[in-house]
C-alpha cells in the first residue's frame, strides 16, 4: 500500500512545495503541478489556454526546443535543463524552481506595442500584455539569450542557461531577458 505523503520532486530532487509566485497576475497562468519529469505528452494542444496547465519547467523544456539543432529532441532539452538545474543549484543554494519562476516574474513585459492602420497611416499604440502572453515571452527570451551566449563562446547551453536564469531572478540589466523587456517597455512607454 502507497502511504500518501509521498512527495513528488522535479527530478528526483527539486520540491515544488515551498515555491511561490508573488506576481498575482501571472499566478493563474504558472503552473506548479508537482511532476517528476516534465513531459506531459502534449495532452494540452487542443484545449483552450492548455498550455497554462502544463508545468512551467516542461514549458521550458519546450521552448528550448525551438527550430535548429534542438528542433523536437524532447529528452536532449529535458537534460539541458535538468544540467542548468544542478548548476543554479551549486551557484545560489536556492531551489532552482524558485529561480526560474522569479526570473519569469521579472522578465515579462507588461506593455507592448502594435500597429495600428488609418486609412494609409500608420500608428504605433502601446497596449498592455496578456499574462499568457507574459510568460510565453518571458521563456522565449531567456531561451534566446540563453542560446545566443552559448553559441559564440566556449561555454555550454547548460551553463548559459543556468546563468541567464540566476541573472533574470535577480533583475540583472546584464541579462537578455530583463534588457529585452526594458527595452519593449521603454518603446511602449514613447508611443503612448
Amino acid at each position: 500500500m502507497v502511504s500518501k505523503d509521498i512527495e513528488l520532486k522535479l527530478f528526483g530532487r527539486y520540491s515544488f512545495k515551498d515555491v511561490n509566485i508573488e506576481d498575482v497576475g501571472l499566478k493563474q497562468y504558472i503552473s506548479l503541478k508537482p511532476v517528476v519529469l516534465p513531459w506531459s505528452g502534449g495532452r494540452h494542444e487542443h484545449k483552450r489556454f492548455g498550455k497554462a496547465q502544463v508545468n512551467i519547467v516542461e514549458r521550458l523544456v519546450n521552448k528550448l526546443m525551438r527550430p535548429g539543432k534542438m528542433g523536437g529532441k524532447k529528452a536532449k532539452a529535458m537534460n539541458i535543463v535538468k544540467s542548468a538545474f544542478k548548476i543554479i543549484e551549486l551557484e545560489t543554494g536556492k531551489n532552482p524552481i524558485q529561480v526560474l519562476i522569479d526570473a519569469i516574474q521579472l522578465a515579462a513585459p507588461c506593455e507592448d506595442v502594435t500597429t495600428i492602420a488609418y486609412g494609409g497611416a500608420v500608428y504605433h499604440v502601446s497596449v498592455d500584455v496578456s499574462p499568457q502572453r507574459r510568460v510565453d515571452v518571458a521563456l522565449k527570451n531567456i531561451v534566446v539569450g540563453a542560446k545566443q551566449a552559448a553559441k559564440n563562446s566556449h561555454i555550454t547551453i547548460e551553463e548559459a542557461l543556468a546563468r541567464e536564469l540566476i541573472l533574470a531572478s535577480k533583475g540583472d540589466p546584464s541579462s537578455y531577458a530583463i534588457s529585452k523587456r526594458i527595452e519593449i517597455e521603454r518603446i511602449a512607454l514613447s508611443s503612448r
